[in-house]
């Protein structure tokens, strides 16, 4: 059986091939719904091997074929069996992959995903149609960012093994920039593309040679709002960020510091209010820690940007992996009466909003990592229903999050209620690639 799917990219040939060849790629094109993530990259489009783990252990190679490899117009990779770990022919089938690119009238690319295996056809659509929207809105917003003077750079990124940090990195080298590790328990042998970072003491040279840093460490917020959680969550960003950004203050060769912040700095109880960046803070336990964060991420001489985030759409992580298999299962609902506003943002634009503060000197200061639509908690359990064809009308009483997140958890977090403007993006011209919920949430799951 022979699977096809076409589509056309507005960028050249030659771009879009290179695309495929940088490291980042296989993560990008990587469906998030699917269980599988990537092992190791090809290094070759030519004659490299790329590895996927599965549940349990199994492992999916694919083996890029010579004989096939004509660029920029053609690669292929083909399925291997090598150990035991990989799934038995019997169960996967063959699996050809043919990476078909033609030159368009008008300078764009025509780009074909050919596959010839028993997989029925309607189970594989959706990753191909993922996979050609990601190729074509990275090179759009790798294009934006190349037309305002962004050169290909060295970028320093904490947390990197997180939800955002593994897919920021990913985008970041696809686009041709040098995506340097900081890591906690980096050790020799490990590249040139990760440094030990001690939070509690970063080295003098940490920062040699690097153009920019993405701070995002921090301890996870969700849990039960106790004394030491409470603690772990301020202790991981507040000193950590002031040092580093000191450190990055003190190189000669950074230019900007971008760090992760939150929507929390407005406090959990604002529902009559369009917040902007320059609305006061508000109160709670997030709405200082968030504070006394920015404070430390700004250092005098440097731009510095803080992204105040809103809640990230990805079922890789964060709150849509918890609701996607209660919604799934029926049992979804709104928490509470629904009533309370919610600021969200897909991972994918979020990965663009750093690329942004990256290149965008009119950025500076705080900026609201949030979609221009916000929804009532209400309409995203409707919608989240919609999308997975499940209905989504069983309301959550407030005491079932507080079993896990305690009564301060649900009200700073499940049940926020804050109206956030993405007033300093849109000042700039910024393009979202997923403005509405539903479109996000389509493109996340699958749907």
């Amino acid at each position: 059986m022979s699977i096809e799917f076409t589509s056309t990219v507005d960028a050249p040939i030659d771009e879009v091939f290179a695309w495929f060849g940088r490291p980042g790629a296989l993560r990008r094109l990587l469906p998030p719904w699917q269980p599988m993530h990537a092992i190791s990259e090809a290094e070759s489009l030519a004659d490299g091997r790329a590895v996927l783990g599965l549940p349990g252990g199994l492992r999916w190679q694919a083996q890029h074929v010579g004989s096939d490899y004509s660029p920029p117009h053609r690669f292929v990779d083909e399925r291997v069996v090598d150990g035991a770990t990989s799934i038995p022919p019997a169960l996967a089938g063959s699996w050809r992959h043919v990476h078909d690119f033609r030159e368009a009238a008008d300078g764009r690319t025509v780009m074909v995903d050919r596959v010839h295996t028993p997989v029925p056809e309607a189970l594989l659509r959706s990753t191909f149609e993922y996979r050609h929207r990601q190729v074509a809105d990275d090179l759009a917003s790798h294009r934006t960012a190349r037309e305002s003077g962004f050169a290909p750079s060295v970028i320093a990124v904490s947390g990197a093994s997180g939800m955002v940090g593994s897919a920021l990195c990913a985008f970041l080298t696809t686009g041709g920039h040098r995506v340097i590790r900081l890591d906690r328990h980096a050790h020799d042998g490990q590249g040139d593309y990760v440094r030990a970072w001690d939070p509690a003491a970063p080295a003098p040279d940490l920062f040699d040679g690097v153009d920019a840093v993405i701070h995002l460490a921090g301890a996870p917020i969700a849990g039960r709002f106790t004394d030491s959680h409470k603690a772990k969550i301020r202790d991981s960003r507040v000193e950590p960020t002031r040092l580093l950004a000191q450190a990055a203050a003190a190189s000669s060769t950074v230019r900007t510091f971008v760090s992760a912040s939150a929507i929390g700095f407005y406090g959990y109880a604002r529902p009559d209010e369009v917040l902007t960046e320059s609305s006061s803070k508000g109160g709670g336990f997030l709405a200082d820690v968030v504070n006394d964060w920015e404070r430390a991420a700004r250092v005098p001489g440097m731009r510095t940007v803080q992204v105040r985030t809103g809640i990230v759409q990805s079922p890789t992580g964060g709150t849509l992996r918890l609701q996607r298999p209660i919604f799934a299962a029926g049992l979804g609902g709104p928490i509470g009466d629904g009533g309370q506003w919610l600021s969200w943002i897909d991972l994918d634009d979020l990965v663009d909003v750093y690329l942004r503060a990256l290149f965008d000197d009119r950025l500076d200061g705080p900026v609201n990592g949030v979609a221009p639509e916000p929804v009532t908690g209400r309409e995203y359990a409707k919608t989240l229903g919609r999308v997975l064809r499940r209905p989504a009308v069983l309301p959550v009483p407030e005491f079932g999050p507080a079993l896990l997140l305690g009564r301060q958890g649900v009200r700073e977090l499940a049940a926020a209620d804050q109206r956030v403007d993405s007033r300093a993006l849109d000042d700039v011209g910024h393009r979202f690639r997923h403005p509405a919920l539903e479109g996000a949430l389509r493109h996340q799951l699958g749907r």
